[in-house]
This record gives C-alpha cells, structure tokens and sequence, in this order.
C-alpha cells in the first residue's frame, strides 16, 4: 500500500478543484485593527486591511478587554490547570457563566473551549440521554452542529431552511411519544439571513419539542444589550438551550450553553467534550467576561458595524457586483467558481493588500462559491471605497459578469 501516494493524490485533488485551503501568515496591528501585517511574501511583512474577520466589533482590540487579560495573566499565571473537574475551574469562570447566564435570562450557562466543542458536546450528549430522541435540524446548520447531531447516533430529520412547513411535516409524521429536538442557527453566516425563531418556537410547544438555538453570528451583535437576535426579539425565554461563542464578537475564544440549571448540569456531568477538556485558560475567561460586560451597556460598536455594512452592501450594489441580499451583518458576493473564488482573492491580497478568503465546498454547495466580507466599526468608508473599486477592476480583468 502507497500511503504517501494515496496522501498525495488527496491533497492534488483540491488544488484541482481549487478548494486548497491557504492559512495566510498575518499578525494583526494592536489599536489599529483592521489594518495587519502580512508575511505571505518573501520580502518581510506587507500592510494590509482585513476584510473577513470574525471578529465583528473589534473587541479583540478594546482597552478594557485587553486590560483585564494583563490583570489575569499577571493575578494567576496562564493556564487553567486542567479538567473543570479536576483543577481547571477558576473564579474566572463562574463569574463568566454567571454573567452569560444572565446576559441570556436562563439559570445556568457552561463554557467550553470553543463553539465547535459546545456544538458537538451538547447536542450528541442532550439527545443520547433522551431515550429515543429525534432531531430536526436545518439543512444549513454549521458543521459543528452536525457533528454532534451525528455523533448522537439518533435519528434525524433534515429540514429545508428555514422552511416552517417542511419542518412541520416531519414533525406531524413523527412518533408523538418520542423526544424531540429542533436544531437551528439564528444568523447563517454563509447566506446571512434570520432564522423564524418565532414560529419555530410555536411549532416546537405544537408538537411538545425542544429547541436548540446557535447564535454564535448574533451574540454581541444583535439586541438592546446584544445578547443576539433571541433577545432582540423577546424570545429567549421560549428557547430551551441557547449557545454562542466567545471567539467572534466577543474577540476572545471560547463557547458556551445556556438552559435551565438542570439541563447545564446533564450537559456538565455527561459530555465527553466537556469533561475530559482542559478548561479556558483564565485570561480568556477574564477577557470574555469584561468584553460582554462592556457589550451589554454599548451599542456604538455594533451601530457602526451595522452602518458599514449596510454602506458596502450598497457601494457593491450600485457598482453592479453581485452582491447577495442579507438582512445581517454578513455581507457575501456571489462568484459561483471556486478556481476564481481563490483567484479573486489572491489579486485582493498581492495586488490592493485587501484580505478575504475564498469560501468555498464544503463551507457552502459547489457552484455558490462566495467572497463573504464583513466590515466592522473600525473600517471606514475610505476603506470602503477603495475595496469596491478594486473589486470592479478585477471583475473588469477576468471579465465576470456584473449584476443587472
């Protein structure tokens, strides 16, 4: 057997498809954030301006986040010490889920280290312990979702996004006496549409389900105290587990649940992911916590967010490119290939120092290959401009269809 070759062959056929997945070598610029350093090229680092970072708000660069991880790194060291049930939990941490708990109207919350791992370690644990447990899950749910929901080994139900009447018919052909879960995001990164948290709730009391809400994109963003679209709706009290990350508009890392103190403490005494994980580090904990406090009395980083994205929407939309409609912040520009996804995106970096990655299968279905950009508060519309006009030099040069 030639596993080298076997390797090889692998990693060939996405270079073909132009799916190869490049890691740029960059070091972001503290307090002039999106403006970073690039060491791609042979000739030492290159400024450039990041366009699609997760980290929405720039709260990775607030003073008083970054100050109180210097506080915690220098009050206890930089490791958590272990396992939460061995050494790992921190006072960090309760006064963290304590302040998520809160921040989500529910009387528990739990952090993992990231959202992935709370994905994955609470659905596949909440739906083993529900004894003949079947979920409902949009077809458009991250892969961390369906991760866990795979590895529960229960039955599924795959429903077309965000369609209420197929979710509904799954629901009505199934077993009335069998446990039920509906999975679902509330802001799709990759389309950035919403979610009928709504009427998925109604269906859910209908049909005597429970839901599982994924507001990693929301958290921080949407909201009068940007606990996310659930909060700005009215609707967390409806939801039976609520979970987000700390590593997008948070700035920092991490993931977390929020429920009821009973379903926390199911999820804490029987997930593989959670109690064999070495804990978040407290500087984290400590970074996440000032972070959200700062979130839940500030609107200004998410009003400017919301007033640049809506402002590149419109600059692509009036130079004809061919941007998708969203009622979010995420801002995706239809390619459609993924070879000129990736090509597109090169010329961006090595040509007008604009950073973007290529999304491309299996992020979204092949043939709706996307740029996916997301301006934050410290972009400006200079920044703005600039970035359009080089997108319709390129679209000119690889002569790509613009818009009607």
């Amino acid at each position: 057997m030639d596993y080298k070759h076997i390797f090889s062959q692998a990693i060939e056929r996405l270079h073909k498809e132009g799916r190869y997945r490049v890691f740029i070598d960059i070091l972001r610029n503290k307090g002039h954030f999106p403006n970073a350093r690039c060491f791609a090229g042979h000739n030492g680092p290159t400024p450039i301006t990041v366009w699609c970072s997760n980290d929405y708000l720039s709260m990775g660069q607030n003073p008083d986040v970054i100050s109180a991880m210097e506080e915690a790194l220098n009050n206890v060291g930089a490791g958590s010490g272990g396992t939460r049930n061995i050494s790992g939990t921190t006072h960090y941490h309760s006064e963290l889920e304590a302040e998520l708990a809160e921040w989500h109207g529910k009387e528990a919350a739990l952090t993992f280290t990231s959202g992935f791992v709370s994905n994955e370690a609470t659905l596949s644990t909440i739906a083993k312990v529900l004894p003949g447990c079947v979920i409902f899950s949009d077809e458009l749910n991250h892969a961390s979702m369906i991760a866990g929901i795979r590895n529960s080994r229960c039955e599924k139900r795959i429903y077309r996004h965000n369609d209420l009447a197929h979710l509904e018919e799954l629901l009505a052909a199934e077993n009335p006496d069998l446990p039920k879960l509906i999975a679902f995001e509330s802001v799709y990164s990759m389309e950035g549409d919403i979610a009928p948290i709504a009427a998925i709730c109604d269906l859910a009391d209908k049909y005597n389900a429970i839901t599982y809400l994924d507001e990693v994109h929301a958290v921080g963003m949407y909201g009068p105290r940007g606990a996310g679209i659930a909060d700005r709706e009215g609707l967390a009290d409806r939801l039976t587990i609520i979970e987000g990350t700390l590593a997008k508009a948070i700035g920092v890392m991490g993931g977390y649940i929020a429920a009821d103190q009973l379903i926390v403490d199911v999820i804490r005494s029987y997930a593989p992911g959670f109690i064999f994980s070495t804990s978040l580090a407290p500087v984290l904990a400590a970074g996440a916590l000032a972070s959200i406090r700062h979130l839940k009395i500030s609107s200004k980083e998410r009003d400017a967010q919301q007033k640049h994205a809506a402002l590149l929407k419109q600059m692509f939309k009036d130079a004809g490119l061919p941007v998708m409609a969203t009622t979010t912040h995420i801002v995706p520009l239809f390619v459609g290939d993924a070879v000129k996804t990736k090509r597109i995106s090169d010329i961006l970096l090595n040509e007008y120092g604009a950073y973007v990655q290529p999304i491309n299968f299996p992020t979204v279905p092949r043939g709706t290959e996307r740029l996916r950009f997301t301006p934050g508060p410290t972009h400006n519309e200079a920044m703005l401009r600039e970035l359009t006009d080089s997108l319709v030099a390129i679209w000119h040069r690889l002569d790509m269809r613009f818009a009607a």
